[in-house]
């Protein structure tokens, strides 16, 4: 094997171009078995790997810093810089992340896992190296759908007007996760349809100097457009166009599907009369939108640039037709355009990951919030998980529930989710979040006929004494596992409380507990500082009410296993009945 020569970016200036290319396909190999068996992304990187091999053949990395966006384009870097055991040796498959991360090489100058963010942070790295009269190249390599971030826009602005030396390689796929969708993509595919010589060309009208690259993934032409722009005194990008999916068949069909793919993708068996959608939250969710939208033409679903996470395939969305939004990954724009289109009399749905509603804090407090305009945002995958620290969903509850004016719900169940859904699509008043819950489908087979416009009404699931359990949302199931084990050990019948509301508390029914109850207890599956628990814990602060709190705590876990965190944060049955034994 020609990697058996590649320990670091180095040993690539000693191959010949027929090595390079041989190189390309060993490398290409090796993503798609460790990504089959590890899941990943699969797409981004197979289109990458000939401009990653070219990069680093034309530039000294570490000395010249590279940048990279969103990283789901960095496992050829990763394999060229010191790491291709983490792709070679199954048993260390999972050693490394997938992921940009300083902590395993100097090669990697960031961690970086949310979109549109490498301009900005390449800019003051090459700001950085002018106030140090330093030289070196800066490069940020940002595609894959991340040029319609605000960030990515807001960095180009900068960057443009550096006045030195920093270069912008935009890699072309034609895709985001899913569609392009926006100008800016118009003006690309013009651009390519021109081979670069389009006078309304988007970069140049910022200021940057060009250059385009038809053959993004022929490694020759990419080595002789980065030896052109190597240190170069002045702002320049480096438009390539290239194959998402690139070298693999069905990823090149099917790039939405293949852009990241689950554990064994490749080995199963197209058998279509065998593929039965099994309900859960998401397709329940989903049915919801297109029942309403079919008999309301003012319903639109909204999402940025992430149909999948919600299952809105192509169907849903070609069925939709104008009742459907992508507006790219925006997620701030989609936040100020659906409080727009509340306010004019439109019933907005924004679909958006929790690790992604970050990004909309600002829009959520002033487009939204202020404006009380009645949105219903849909919050996918909120909870702890092994995740990686880039794409936590652990921060959601703090970050909405303390804006005024919005009503964050949590659903334990089926009906509650219909029910929450059906009052937010009616409702007038003011902006709603729903909880999507990210857990088994449960159904007690009962309709849930709650007025949720009576505001944070708690649910008295069974009444009992001494001790009260507030299970918000799908760790409901764990407040009735926590009752089971005190009646066990303690013979202790406590009361089981479903809070369904996040943003606010029920008063009347807390100060009623304080007469036959020493210890309230919540559980909430998300991070606890700022959280739904503290709410709790500060109404009984004056009280002789003791308060135990469960959740996450304040940091950034990295892939650490699930039962691993429930062990950490005392969220397993035997340890939160242990600690409220110590109180009893």
């Amino acid at each position: 094997m020609i990697l058996d020569k590649v320990n670091n970016p180095n040993d690539l200036k000693k191959l010949t171009l027929e090595e390079l290319n041989s190189l390309s396909n060993e490398i290409r190999e090796l993503i798609i078995k460790k990504v089959n068996t590890t899941g990943g992304h699969m797409g981004p990187n197979l289109g990458i790997v000939e401009a990653t091999i070219a990069m680093h053949y034309v530039f000294n990395s570490p000395v010249d810093k590279i940048v990279f966006d969103v990283s789901h384009q960095c496992y050829p870097h990763k394999i060229l810089t010191g790491r291709k055991e983490g792709f070679t040796n199954p048993e260390k498959y999972h050693v490394y992340t997938g992921y940009t991360a300083p902590e395993e090489s100097n090669h990697d100058l960031f961690k970086v896992g949310h979109t549109s963010t490498s301009v900005s942070l390449a800019t003051g790295v090459a700001k950085a190296r002018d106030l140090k009269e330093e030289k070196g190249n800066v490069i940020a390599l940002i595609g894959d759908g991340s040029l319609s971030g605000g960030e990515a826009l807001e960095g180009l602005d900068n960057a443009a007007i550096l006045g030195s030396n920093i270069i912008i390689l935009v890699n072309d796929n034609e895709m985001s996760i899913a569609e392009n969708y926006g100008g800016l993509y118009d003006n690309l595919k013009l651009l390519r349809d021109t081979n670069g010589q389009a006078e309304c060309n988007f970069f140049k009208s910022l200021g940057f100097d060009y250059l385009y690259v038809e053959k993004g993934n022929d490694i020759e032409e990419l080595i002789k457009a980065f030896e052109k722009v190597k240190d170069i005194d002045h702002p320049i990008v480096v438009h390539m166009h290239t194959e998402k999916g690139h070298g693999l068949d069905v990823a090149e069909q099917n790039k939405e599907a293949f852009h990241w793919i689950l554990p064994g993708t490749l080995d199963k068996k197209d058998d279509s009369t065998a593929q039965v959608e099994v309900e859960n939250y998401t397709s329940l969710t989903k049915k919801f939108i297109m029942d309403k939208a079919a008999e309301d033409k003012t319903v639109i679903a909204v999402n940025a640039g992430t149909p999948g996470v919600f299952g809105f395939t192509k169907d849903f969305r070609e069925k939709l037709g104008k009742q459907y939004s992508d507006v790219g990954i925006a997620e701030e724009h989609a936040v100020a355009y659906s409080s727009a289109l509340a306010k004019c009399g439109a019933n907005p749905f924004f679909a958006v990951m929790s690790s992604f509603v970050q990004r909309t804090y600002d829009q959520m407090s002033q487009d939204l919030a202020l404006n009380n305009s009645p949105i219903t945002m849909l919050v996918y995958w909120g909870g702890l998980s092994g995740a990686d620290a880039t794409h936590l969903c652990s921060f959601d509850i703090p970050l909405i529930s303390n804006i005024p004016n919005i009503v964050y719900l949590s659903p334990a169940t089926k009906e509650e989710c219909v029910a929450m859904l059906e009052y937010a699509y009616k409702q007038k008043e003011r902006p709603v979040a729903i909880r999507i819950p990210n857990s088994e489908l449960i159904s007690t087979g009962v309709k849930d006929t709650t007025d949720y416009s009576i505001l944070n009404k708690f649910k008295v699931e069974s009444k009992g004494e001494k001790v009260a359990i507030l299970g918000l949302g799908d760790f409901l199931g764990l407040a009735n596992l926590v009752k089971d084990e005190l009646k066990s050990k303690f013979g202790i019948d406590a009361t089981v409380i479903n809070p369904r509301f996040i943003t606010g508390i029920d008063e009347e029914l807390l100060e009623d507990l304080k007469q036959n109850h020493n210890v309230v207890v919540t559980l909430e599956n998300g991070q606890l500082d700022g959280g739904f628990g503290e709410k709790i814990a500060r109404f009984y602060g004056n009280s002789d009410v003791k308060v135990l709190n469960f959740g996450g705590k304040k940091e950034f876990s990295d892939r650490v296993p699930l039962d691993e965190l429930y062990e950490r944060y005392r969220l397993t049955k035997e340890l939160i009945v242990e600690d409220i034994s110590k109180l009893l």
